[in-house]
């Protein structure tokens, strides 16, 4: 009961502001900070950290009264929506010689094609011809996995995008990097105030202006600080946008796919249905509309979290096939398919994940996504997200170890409760292990309901209200609903399984600047030890040697993030030697027997300890 009742605290002290107190890592941007609520996330059971993850959530809707930054909904970031908003509705009023651009690296990127497609899909169905186009660092493939070498490319980011809008004379660019760090991004930016004629550049991330990254792009002159401050100059003018609400620590430390990706899509959505509105149903965009729509995502958590027990269990589940080698599996139908496919393809570059742990398969497949480079299968198999890859390439496979979780909706834009229960029917007969997330408005009901129920080892079902204000779109309500669970299942699982040490990433990839640097400021936090030794370290396990060369030592950063790659567990292997002081040798030994870090390094300092005494 105590343990309960002290997990009930964590929501009433999420309305603190706890991390922004000058003393608490005054040096670190607040998107790379460790948030406090979660300090001891990689201890707590099943419902403790959907618990966390709720309190964390919360902070997003925080009001700004006491807080040293603005929040999601303070009164400058929602006027920059209502300006942002009449320049997409200007471009839906004469779009041939318009076009909006949606841009960004990772999940930003991944979001940034999201609402590309849900945008564009609604413009076709009134016969309207698309205006949005979308980039991502590494392109398609980059939708499905971990593209990040491109991410640091700024000459790059400036070329797609000049491609992208070859031969417009008005173009919208939003640009997505929610640590204001993404050289990618920098470079369009700074593409398009060099073009002031044609381009209107809006920044989207989650840092203040001056905590953007200050660090030298490598091959060129500019700083994502230095493009920010100069559109700071414009900004007074309405020549470029800056929105850059604050929204506390993420549940993981720097896991910029929880909170980041959230208030992503919920400040893209709230731009686009305002000026849908705007432009087809001659709603005025006003400053209450703005916020009555933000306002809308604030329920749809709550929504989300009053079903905590059953997210639970499916993070206990998940988190159990992960401990035991098996897999996680999200079949989707419909509008809910793209967020199963994101959240699968963040866990690897997060958790240091393999391919086959968790992965999401969407009915349709590509003709469903409608990517701008369609089928990904045809070069590689490894693309493969249709059902039929899922039933030919898993199914056969699946056992009792391995999670399946059905997602679907009984009403919206697509109703195949026909094929979920064909499809469960499927998967029962190779594991019951098979859980089910649906959506439905009241009244929906389904008689294939019954028979999916029964099949399944738990449901859980989030009911609606019918939608009534004009700009609060359910489906909207539902996708947000939708990757809080997923989040929370893919990252609570690998919790579980020891990818997590305290609340940071300890298991991350480290494939570009941005990665790199955030590996040794953590070698840094957790090993207590001085940032070159932390860096050292570093390079000691990428290069898995315990001496370095001249010529290692000499290598730019590039080529350091290039060798990493090719590595496995490179972080933990270097906290491992700076905490125990063991070889690379002996810390890869440790790690082979006990993965879960923390365990590893006890395991370690006992045997060391008993060792010293037994000298005696």
């Amino acid at each position: 009961m105590a343990a309960t009742a002290e997990l009930d605290k964590i929501h009433a002290f999420s309305t603190t502001h706890d991390w922004e107190s000058a003393d608490y890592e005054p040096d670190l941007p607040v998107s790379e900070m460790s948030n406090p609520l979660t300090r001891d996330i990689d201890r707590a059971p099943a419902r403790g950290i959907v618990k966390m993850l709720q309190a964390c959530d919360a902070q997003m809707f925080q009001d700004e009264s006491g807080a040293a930054y603005e929040r999601l909904l303070s009164d400058r970031v929602v006027k920059s929506l209502m300006e942002v908003a009449e320049r997409v509705q200007l471009i839906l009023k004469d779009p041939q010689d318009g076009l909006i651009v949606l841009s960004g690296c990772g999940t930003s990127g991944r979001l940034a094609f999201l609402v590309t497609s849900r945008f564009n899909r609604k413009l076709r169905q009134l016969n309207r011809a698309a205006v949005c186009s979308y980039i991502i660092a590494g392109g398609d493939r980059a939708l499905l996995s971990s593209q990040e070498a491109p991410e640091d490319d700024p000459m790059l980011g400036a070329l797609s995008l000049k491609k992208v809008s070859e031969g417009k004379k008005r173009v919208l660019f939003i640009g997505i990097s929610c640590g204001l760090s993404a050289p990618f991004v920098a470079g369009q930016l700074d593409f398009c105030l060099q073009h002031p004629d044609v381009y209107t550049p809006v920044l989207v991330g989650f840092n203040p202006a001056h905590q953007a990254r200050n660090e030298a792009i490598p091959g060129c002159t500019l700083t994502f600080r230095s493009v920010v401050a100069r559109m700071q100059d414009l900004a007074n003018m309405q020549k470029a946008f800056l929105i850059n609400p604050v929204l506390g620590p993420e549940a993981i430390s720097g896991s910029s796919r929880m909170k980041g990706g959230s208030a992503t899509k919920i400040l893209l959505e709230a731009v686009f249905s305002a000026a849908h509105a705007a432009h087809f149903s001659r709603t005025p965009i006003t400053y209450n509309g703005i916020l009555q729509h933000m306002r809308s995502y604030e329920k749809a958590l709550d929504v989300t979290y009053a079903q905590t027990e059953g997210i639970a269990a499916l993070v206990e589940a998940a988190g159990h096939s992960l401990q035991c080698g098996g897999r996680v599996c999200y079949l989707s139908w419909g509008f809910l398919g793209l967020l199963g496919l994101i959240d699968a393809s963040e866990c690897k570059p997060t958790f240091g994940a393999d391919y086959e742990d968790i992965r999401g398969f969407v009915s349709g497949g590509y003709k469903e996504l409608g990517n701008n480079e369609g089928d990904l299968k045809l070069t590689d198999p490894e693309f493969g997200v249709a059902h039929d890859d899922f039933l030919n390439g898993v199914l056969p496979r699946l056992t009792d170890k391995d999670t399946v979780l059905l997602l679907y909706s009984l009403s919206g834009v697509t109703n195949d409760v026909d094929g979920v229960a064909e499809l469960a029917r499927r998967v029962r007969e190779k594991t019951s292990n098979v859980h089910a997330v649906y959506h439905q408005t009241d009244g929906d009901t389904a008689a294939q309901q019954d028979e999916i129920n029964k099949l399944c080892s738990s449901t859980l079902n989030f009911t609606w209200p019918k939608e009534t204000p004009a700009l609060t779109s359910l489906q909207h309500a539902r996708e947000l609903c939708t990757k809080l669970v997923l989040n929370a299942v893919s990252t609570g699982a690998h919790i579980l399984k020891g990818k997590v040490y305290q609340n940071y990433m300890i298991d991350l990839q480290v494939t570009n600047s941005k990665l790199y640097r955030r590996a040794a400021r953590l070698l840094q936090k957790l090993s207590g030890h001085p940032e070159p030794r932390c860096e050292e370290a570093l390079l000691k396990a990428i290069y898995q040697v315990d001496k370095l060369t001249e010529d290692t030592l000499t290598c730019n950063l590039n080529t350091h993030t290039h060798a990493a790659g090719k590595g496995e567990k490179v972080v933990p292997l270097a906290l491992v030697c700076l905490l125990t002081g063991c070889s690379i040798k002996e810390a890869k030994s440790r790690l082979e027997q006990k993965p879960v870090v923390r365990e590893a390094v006890e395991a370690c300092l006992l045997e060391q300890q008993a060792s010293s005494l037994g000298s005696l």
